[in-house]
């Protein structure tokens, strides 16, 4: 009796629920929804699980090292290194595909030693890093040590003076900072990491994004480029219009440095958009915007309609708040580019600085086609928006900040030497603070606490040791830059210009991007 009842049990643990399982499941296959699980009901639903798990095998296991989109395994890689372990030595060379048409640095006869360069390394400051003390085939130890670093600062006679005829002009001793990322679409660990991270290494920045100013930002002491987009967050009034008096409060805090007018975003010209899920208490105090309520900014200032309005907004804002106004763009084409530097000369009102995005930049939400179809990347926008500057003789009355995947030196180098003064990154800061590439920044669920304001999901991120991380990828970047400049046989990364960049097509014939695209003479 006794060995029935266990057989019974046993049979009911064991039979009873996938019985039930594959009975519900077949029911759920026959409701009017896949055609493939109506007619296959089991194997249709192996089908949608692979495919669920398609993009964690394919960025683990199968992509090539360096074809992932849109950062390849051998860049985030780099990157974690250099954020973690503050190196990026490798061994047996590179893994770029040295077939495919693309940019090279053109190294010199005699680089420079390291004595040589002119660099701002007197003082160090204070860092930790982690050391690999064992590595076995499961686990892998570590120890998180202290010490001093170098800071790789630029020399005094090379510090970037942006809006240097304003009353506050912001003095730049670093030429690598974060890009826009707004509270809201990140959250305050997040922030706290990046600006605390920013401020330890000196000479960098972190920019807003359009969401505000926060509490957040302004406690970790970083420079702030306080960015304001077409929906005004953070700048308007009760009825949503652009305020004076609340640009100028924010005028006053002395760690916002500049202030940046969002025309345009790599990733998404058509405008911003945050879920309400998104909008908790302090992120609607910083927007200026009702709790819990979804936000979407216009793809442009409803009030500028035109080259001359924008101009005179920007000179309006550069008398009030007497810090240097920036604006944020996207190039298509030289000829939409023209009108507005005529008016630049004929109103004699120049921007303290343009940010100019390629459309390769993403992190932002956006609709698949305009993030694949709009907008010029970022090297050829780079070389029309430099060449346009100078055909109108206007280059030396504005700074030049480049951002679109220049996550690693030898693309800033290049940046720099295609015309840009500074870098920003977005992303390159998202993985230095863990971000894995998950695909989940729309979804309020980040598994890294980056692009979340849920604080179940924030936890997973821990300011007090991602800030060292972020610091070290900032100065690991600097060094590369340096060594890079030296190896081109400059004494810093400032020297860097066309001349120093090679292009080298599908056929191996290789041509100097300054013979391929030469400095334009002044037309005007």
């Amino acid at each position: 009796m006794t060995n029935t009842i266990l057989l019974v049990i046993v049979l009911i643990i064991i039979v009873l629920p996938p019985v039930v399982f594959f009975s519900y499941m077949y029911m759920l296959s026959k409701q009017p929804k896949h055609s493939i699980i109506r007619s296959h009901p089991f194997l249709g639903w192996v089908r949608y699980l692979l495919e669920k798990l398609g993009p964690e095998f394919r960025q683990y296991w199968f992509d090539n090292d360096t074809e992932g989109k849109p950062f390849s395994r051998a860049d985030f890689v780099g990157l974690v290194y250099a954020a973690k372990y503050r190196t990026d030595l490798i061994s047996f060379g590179g893994r770029r595909d040295y077939e495919k048409p693309g940019f090279y640095l053109s190294n010199a006869m005699f680089p420079k030693l390291t004595s040589e360069l002119r660099v701002n390394n007197e003082k160090t400051v204070p860092g930790k890093k982690y050391v690999i003390t064992d590595e076995g085939l499961f686990t892998r130890r570590e120890k998180f040590i202290s010490g001093e670093v170098s800071p790789w600062l630029l020399h005094d006679t090379d510090v970037i003076v942006v809006g240097e005829n304003r009353r506050h002009p912001w003095r730049l001793s670093g030429m690598f900072g974060a890009s826009a990322t707004s509270y809201g679409a990140v959250g305050e660990n997040y922030i706290l990491s990046t600006g605390s991270g920013a401020h330890m290494a000196g000479g960098s920045w972190i920019n807003t994004g359009e969401g505000g100013v926060a509490e957040v930002h302004l406690s970790t002491g970083v420079d702030i480029i306080s960015q304001i987009g077409p929906g005004m967050f953070g700048f308007r009034d009760d009825t949503g219009h652009f305020s004076i008096e609340e640009y100028k409060r924010k005028a006053e805090i002395p760690n916002i440095k500049a202030f940046e007018l969002k025309f345009h975003q790599g990733a998404k010209i058509r405008g911003g958009h945050l879920e309400g899920t998104k909008v908790t208490e302090k992120v609607a105090a910083a927007r200026l915007v009702p709790v819990g309520k979804t936000v979407n900014s216009p793809n442009r200032f409803e009030f500028l309609t035109n080259p001359e309005q924008a101009l005179r907004f920007i000179g309006t804002l550069q008398e009030a708040g007497g810090k240097p106004v920036g604006v944020k763009i996207v190039v298509g084409d030289p000829k939409r580019l023209e009108p507005f530097f005529a008016s630049m000369l004929e109103l004699d009102i120049y921007p303290d600085f343009i940010t100019v995005d390629g459309s390769e930049g993403g992190s932002g939400a956006t609709f698949k086609a305009m993030a694949d179809g709009m907008g010029l990347p970022l090297y050829p926008a780079l070389i029309i928006l430099d060449d346009t500057a100078r055909k109108f003789g206007v280059r030396d009355r504005f700074k030049i900040f480049a951002s679109g995947k220049l996550v690693t030196p030898d693309k800033v180098a290049i940046a720099l030497a295609l015309g840009a003064d500074c870098v920003s990154s977005a992303r390159g800061f998202m993985m230095a603070n863990g971000c894995i590439m998950a695909m989940q920044c729309h979804t309020g669920k980040c598994p890294t606490g980056i692009t979340t304001t849920d604080s179940k999901y924030q936890e997973a991120l821990a300011p007090e040791e991602k800030q060292w991380r972020v610091m070290n990828y900032i100065l690991q970047l600097r060094e590369g830059l340096f060594s890079l400049a030296a190896a081109c046989g400059l004494e810093s990364p400032r020297e860097l210009r066309r001349e120093h960049v090679v292009f080298t097509n599908e056929s191996g014939e290789s041509v100097r991007v300054v013979d391929l695209f030469p400095y334009p003479a002044v037309s005007r």
